[in-house]
């Protein structure tokens, strides 16, 4: 099984100067009980859906299964998605040895950008960069299938 490790953190500075690549996702889900998500996504020029299972205790790790589709596939899967689209622009930033993905959101949850970074255990070390706001690790709340459902314009 493949096991997705990762941190979770708001973003309170200005990363873009750092930035390396930009690409642009849309994505929805077919199912976002938190046992089993099934999003499928478009990202730049490709097709994804992912399988993702229920996280840790502390929110950090979870099972996870992808597979490369066709674009045409997943436009067709997007009309029998749950309500509520992600739209979002994924940034890489460097920091040290790892890459941070930040997503800036658009529609319903603008205003909201997320940093992430992958490691290799819940207890490996990483650079914070300056721009790294508080850790919201394991925070459903942030979680992109919850995100439509309660997007960030609801929150204020």
């Amino acid at each position: 099984m493949a096991q997705e490790i990762e941190r979770k953190f708001l973003v309170a500075g200005d990363f873009k100067p750092f930035v390396s690549k930009a690409t642009r996702i849309t994505q929805g889900y077919l199912s976002s009980v938190p046992e089993r998500t099934v999003r499928v996504r478009v990202k730049g020029e490709k097709g994804f859906i992912t399988i993702k299972g229920i996280g840790s205790a502390s929110g950090a790790s979870r099972y996870e299964w992808e597979k490369e589709i066709p674009v045409e596939e997943v436009q067709e899967l997007l009309k029998i998605c749950e309500p509520g689209v992600i739209d979002k622009t994924r940034y890489l930033v460097k920091a040290g040895e790892h890459t941070f993905e930040v997503d800036e959101f658009y529609g319903d949850n603008e205003g909201l950008t997320v940093a992430e970074v992958e490691l290799s255990s819940e207890e490996e070390n990483f650079v914070k960069p300056e721009w790294l706001g508080e850790e919201v690790t394991g925070d459903v709340k942030y979680y992109n299938s919850m995100l439509m459902k309660n997007p960030y314009k609801n929150w204020k």
